[in-house]
């Protein structure tokens, strides 16, 4: 009797900590996808690729991830829609998060790109003091 072949929804997670912030590197975003599902993730996507400003890529992402109204459309904005509204809406499954083509020129500067992605990496502390495994990937454009 043949034993059915179990698909690992895990798998190319496989070696990726539960709670990071990482260049999405050789990972393909439908595979991505594909994890969350089938680990009953959220899986929440922003192309930012037509983003010139801050004010751009908050608004790509606010609109993208269907932020509540209230998004204030600054970082710290940002950082409590992705972690406090969420932590009290009830038991959360997990997150992997997509931030792809984050400009890269003078209008979104290195420290503009920094200080994005130290809100996903305090956001994906906030997760994982509770258990809740986050994973963002992101690449730039």
């Amino acid at each position: 009797m043949d034993t059915p072949i179990r698909h690992d929804q895990e798998a190319p997670l496989k070696g990726v900590r539960s709670n990071i912030v990482q260049s999405i590197r050789a990972y393909r975003v439908s595979d991505l996808q594909d994890a969350a599902q089938g680990l009953g993730h959220h899986f929440l996507y922003a192309n930012l690729a037509e983003a010139q400003s801050k004010q751009d890529v908050l608004d790509l992402i606010g609109a993208q991830f269907t932020l509540p109204s209230h998004f204030g459309k600054n970082f710290d904005a940002l950082y409590d829609c992705m972690t406090d509204p969420l932590h009290k809406s009830g038991p959360q499954p997990g997150f992997i998060v997509v931030l792809e083509q984050i400009p890269a020129h003078a209008k979104f500067d290195k420290e503009a790109r920094e200080q994005l992605l130290d809100i996903f990496r305090d956001t994906a502390d906030y997760w994982g003091d509770r258990k809740i495994p986050f994973r963002c990937f992101y690449s730039f454009l």
